[in-house]
């Protein structure tokens, strides 16, 4: 399981501003820069870092491998920079799902790659209808940065750091 596979890489996009977007169809998540009523997350940039969007679901992990496992939408990454992205489009009950999909995926990413390499890691669950942070659990933030060393965050803004 290749988390780099360029085949699943968009090119390098360092906008100061541009949303990443899930079309609910089954095809994969993609960026975008001028449609802002696509976006169900939104990326703050402000430093201009190249970043290069990765499809994680329905790419790197096609939908017939690992039944059962859960998959985030995409992740964010630059030579320091590793971001993992869950991108939603529901009322309520989404964020227990949101944070399990992206808990599997990091622990396929750490079988497969040096996740020590990235000096920022952090996972978004994202959800159109729920722009605002929400707090999460502080057990669970604890948790989850104790197995992983990720930082958790449920909003559907990514400000890059």
């Amino acid at each position: 399981m290749n988390f780099f596979d360029a085949a699943c890489q968009e090119p390098p996009i360092k906008n100061t501003r541009f949303g990443i977007c899930d079309d609910q169809d089954g095809t994969r998540a993609y960026t975008d820069v001028t449609d802002e009523t696509k976006w169900v997350a939104t990326v703050i940039n402000p430093i201009q870092i190249d970043l290069v969007f990765t499809a994680i679901d329905a790419c790197v992990i096609k939908s017939d491998e690992a039944p059962g496992r859960g998959r985030c939408d995409g992740m964010l990454t630059s030579s320091e920079h590793l971001y993992f992205v869950e991108l939603k489009d529901q009322r309520s009950g989404w964020t227990p799902g949101a944070i399990d999909q992206l808990e599997s995926t990091i622990q396929f990413f750490i079988q497969h790659h040096d996740i020590s390499t990235f000096r920022h890691k952090k996972a978004f669950a994202c959800n159109k209808r729920h722009p605002a942070f929400q707090e999460i659990d502080n057990e669970l933030n604890k948790r989850f940065f104790k197995d992983y060393k990720v930082r958790l965050d449920v909003q559907a803004e990514i400000i890059v750091v």
